[in-house]
């Protein structure tokens, strides 16, 4: 995808990486691997910030553990906003493109 072609990784805000870990049991490994799932969902969300550019994806892990990631991308890298579980409607969506 045309959106990751000069990103060289992740960074990590360490206020969200604990953040997502307490709230939502979502370690910064666990949406790294949502990023390598073949079969993600990426939308823009303009919506949420208007001082920086926002998306929102939608990922399996390795587990089989279906997140909801909002992140922007600095420079050349990724940067996690914020992780948890998909929720009923986007599980079902990220189910329909499965097939």
């Amino acid at each position: 995808m045309r959106l990751f072609v000069d990103v060289e990784g992740f960074e990590w805000d360490a206020g969200n990486s604990e953040k997502n870990l307490i709230k939502h049991s979502v370690s910064n490994s666990e949406c790294e691997e949502a990023f390598s799932d073949e079969r993600k969902l990426i939308r823009d969300d303009p919506k949420h910030s208007n001082t920086e550019t926002r998306h929102q994806i939608v990922g399996r892990t390795n587990l089989g553990r279906i997140l909801f990631i909002s992140f922007t991308i600095r420079r050349d890298k990724i940067r996690v906003i914020s992780a948890r579980d998909v929720n009923k409607k986007e599980r079902t969506y990220y189910e329909k493109q499965e097939q």
